[in-house]
């Protein structure tokens, strides 16, 4: 890289490039490389089938409903097409339990116990991957989540912050999904174990004409977050 100093030479004032001109120049930027993928079998819970970069999707669901589950999976199949994700304030991030789930764990930087710099961790991380799995502490800020979602739209990431509740994150994001209810499978009446967690949750987006309801496995009785069933 190479500087020059202002008063070395005249500052040349360029002419206005005309409008035709600008849209003929103008790079096209195919779909696919405005997008990240998620696994096929999510994807009709999103707008477009796909997580849009620069965007926030907000995960909210009691502590146990699954919602961690779900967001962790709307990062697998990036992850393992050879997307760089980070997972950032998952405590305990049960690392053979995300291989279960389909993520790529050589694909994701995890930053498990950030404590009070959970957001600056978060921003740094921005700079570097394509995909973020956040879950704050706690009700986020308003400036916080401002800095957060703006450094994702200039970066071209998508953010996936998962929580408790869906007012503890301050901003109206492009889609939000909310886990209303879960409930486990496969413990009988107190033996055996617990296979499957079904719940149902809701979908809302950012210029659509409806919410979407919709069943899902979190996890099925293989492991996997899988679509059940999709009504209005």
């Amino acid at each position: 890289m190479f500087a020059s100093s202002s008063t070395s030479r005249r500052r040349v004032e360029r002419p206005a490039l005309d409008q035709a001109l600008r849209q003929r120049v103008t790079p096209i930027i195919p779909a696919s490389a405005r997008t990240l993928p998620v696994a096929p079998a999510l994807a009709p819970l999103l707008p477009g089938g796909s997580l849009r970069r620069g965007t926030t999707t907000l995960v909210s669901g009691p502590v146990g409903s699954g919602a961690t589950s779900l967001g962790v999976s709307l990062l697998a199949h990036a992850s393992h097409v050879g997307h760089w994700c980070a997972a950032v304030g998952l405590e305990d991030p049960g690392v053979v339990a995300m291989a279960e789930l389909g993520l790529d764990l050589r694909r994701v930087v995890f930053v498990p116990r950030p404590r009070a710099g959970w957001a600056e961790a978060a921003a740094e991380l921005l700079d570097g991957v394509e995909l973020i799995l956040l879950q704050p502490p706690g009700r986020v800020p308003h400036a916080a989540a401002r800095r957060l979602v703006a450094r994702a739209r200039e970066r071209r990431a998508a953010l996936v912050v998962v929580t408790a509740t869906r007012d503890a994150w301050p901003l109206s994001p492009e889609v939000a999904v909310t886990v209303e209810h879960s409930t486990w499978q496969g413990a009988g009446t107190g033996e055996g174990r617990l296979l499957a967690r079904r719940a149902e949750i809701l979908v809302e987006g950012r210029g659509a004409t409806r919410a979407e309801r919709a069943t899902v496995w979190l996890p099925s009785s293989r492991g996997e977050v899988t679509l059940a069933g999709q009504h209005r």
